[in-house]
């Protein structure tokens, strides 16, 4: 059976899907996320099997308002809500204590859960219509390009899933950053994202640690993620991206090329890369010259096959 593709307007069906038992993929401001409520094992169980995903991976609980926190966290600390005032909703996902009643599933057995409210009134309200929180990994096939539009993940599961609600391409292309509150000595980024970190410090009005070692209390820390079935290459100068002999490649540059070329956006990235599995390409090559922005530099390594620097 195909997999339903919905607008705004089948909400109320979506989340009879959910209630059932099936799995639904829904849009946020990042990526599509694929969604089951937080108090239904049996139906996460499916997420990871549709997904391909490994059980000792977390899953993000998403909310849709504070009271929605309280449901599933205790001992929330001071920093959660100063973070939570701040960015929610938004891209921002925070790792804090968990009550009891959490399925050990949700969390890969850890005391710990990672929480957002994301910014998209088609999630939210769906949410709100299931009545509990929502866990959803994003919406792709494990280790492969999030998606960013609903015909991604049509791509990835149709047929394996309940339903897609359509909310068009997602504002930022790129996951929510994770902040772990409790598990070290201060705050602790533990995944790059659409939110900077020095967004983060100027509301805490202190530095954030760097994760280094300890619990993975967040997706995206233990497994190869984002990546594209052709190999990627990744250039930071202009001399070794024209020294590499081309092939059938897709090119992405973050500089101006007399060669056609997609500019290279944090924005674009995941959709660029499924344009390159699903078109034929034989790699993919990134320049990035003069390019700060440490979330996307962090997701070009990530799925790089090969880098090439100064």
């Amino acid at each position: 059976m195909k997999t339903k593709i919905l607008n705004e307007k089948g909400i109320v069906l979506a989340a009879d899907l959910l209630k059932s038992g099936e799995v639904v993929a829904f849009p946020t401001e990042t990526v599509y996320g694929l969604g089951a409520p937080i108090f239904e094992p049996s139906t996460i169980e499916k997420i990871f099997s549709i997904k391909g995903r490994a059980r000792d991976n977390p899953l993000i609980a998403h909310i849709a308002s504070f009271d929605d926190s309280t449901k599933i966290a205790q001992g929330l600390p001071p920093t959660f809500f100063q973070l939570a005032e701040a960015f929610f909703p938004g891209p921002l996902t925070l790792v804090v204590r968990k009550k009891p009643a959490v399925p050990s599933i949700v969390s890969a057995g850890l005391e710990t859960i990672a929480i957002r409210m994301p910014n998209h009134p088609i999630a939210t309200a769906l949410i709100d219509a299931v009545g509990q929180p929502l866990v959803a990994p994003s919406a792709n096939l494990s280790g492969r390009p999030s998606s960013t539009t609903a015909e991604h993940v049509i791509a990835d599961f149709d047929g394996k899933i309940g339903a897609v609600l359509d909310g068009g391409p997602c504002l930022h292309g790129m996951e929510s950053t994770v902040i772990d509150l409790c598990s070290f000595e201060q705050p602790t980024l533990l995944r790059y994202g659409a939110l900077s970190k020095e967004q983060i410090e100027a509301v805490l009005q202190q530095e954030i640690a760097a994760y280094t070692k300890g619990p993975k209390s967040s997706p995206g820390m233990k497994y190869r993620h984002y990546a594209p079935q052709v190999p990627v290459h990744l250039f930071f100068n202009r001399d070794s991206f024209e020294s590499h002999p081309q092939k059938n490649s897709l090119i992405l540059s973050s500089s101006i090329l007399p060669i056609p070329y997609f500019p290279l956006q944090a924005k674009s990235l995941y959709a660029h890369l499924r344009f390159a599995d699903q078109n034929g390409y034989d790699e993919v090559l990134v320049l990035c010259e003069n390019v700060n922005d440490a979330t996307l530099l962090n997701r070009l390594e990530k799925i790089t096959s090969e880098s090439h620097h100064p």
